[in-house]
């Protein structure tokens, strides 16, 4: 998951400083007064959003294959500790009525 996170911020950094210097070199426009930095911003977002979309999608599949085992592997923890809970809860009454 770090992974493609890092590589997702690299794909951004990458759509930013290429956005800044077409921005700074006024190939593309500039911002309205004060805001020529989160026009910037705003602009790579844009164009990194499905860059990422398209180049990432290997690795966003392998994130996702770990966070889904994660999640089964807790729930598996958890329906043993709950059967456990229930064995003992169970002996224990067994014992209390007989």
């Amino acid at each position: 998951m770090l992974r493609y996170t890092l590589m997702r911020l690299g794909i951004f950094v990458g759509c930013f400083l290429v956005v800044w210097g077409l921005v700074y070199s006024e190939i593309l426009p500039r911002g309205l007064g004060d805001s020529n930095m989160l026009w910037v911003l705003l602009l790579s977002l844009v164009i990194s959003a499905p860059i990422s979309f398209v180049a990432l999608r290997k690795e966003r599949d392998r994130a996702s294959a770990t966070v889904v085992a994660r999640v089964d592997r807790t729930k598996a923890n958890l329906e043993a500790n709950r059967t456990q809970e229930d064995e003992a809860d169970d002996v224990a009454r067994a014992r209390t009525q007989g």
